[in-house]
């Protein structure tokens, strides 16, 4: 017997079991609009934030459940410099390279961080705990040099105080 189900309502469910079911609930709302292209940098928000970074699988089941050609998709996602195609550990720690956090040594904090975490920076150590990256100014040069792991800020690091601010979420 043959199926009623086309090719293409098969790779939209498939598309469907492959993101989140409140993702996929998210993209049908956004479809119903009047413009639902136009929802495309908030679905990837969404995903990015559920699945820390974009895959090019679901970069694909986006394509397929808003019927947008994945090159579209695929640009988009990687133009804005805050989508990450690449996975990244559970913190993120991004070192202000602002010009006074610069003047001030984050690039001895940096290297320190690279030295402590055993990785490049923009790299993502082995056990998916923490990812290294530089940043642009976070406006707070007047407490350089200043680095961010998740939601909190340090400010005045030294790079002898990088193995203590990494213990406490190493413990997490």
């Amino acid at each position: 017997m043959k199926s009623n189900i086309s090719p293409k309502d098969e790779i939209i469910a498939k598309a469907r079991k492959t993101l989140d079911k409140d993702i996929v609930a998210f993209i049908d709302e956004c479809m119903k609009k009047e413009y639902p292209n136009s929802y495309l940098i908030a679905i990837l928000h969404k995903v990015q934030e559920k699945y820390s970074y974009l895959s090019m699988e679901n970069l694909q089941a986006i394509a397929y459940l808003m019927d947008i050609p994945s090159s579209k998709i695929s640009g988009v996602a990687s133009f804005y410099h805050y989508f990450s195609l690449k996975p990244k550990g559970k913190y993120v720690i991004s070192v202000c390279m602002g010009t006074a956090c610069f003047v001030k040594g984050a690039e001895k904090v940096i290297n320190k961080l690279k030295e402590e975490l055993n990785i490049a920076l923009g790299a993502t150590t082995e056990d998916k705990m923490f990812t290294l990256l530089e940043t642009r100014c976070l406006g707070m040069c007047a407490m350089a040099p200043v680095l961010k792991i998740g939601d909190d800020i340090y400010s005045k690091v030294e790079p002898k105080q990088i193995p203590k601010i990494l213990k406490k979420y190493k413990s997490n």
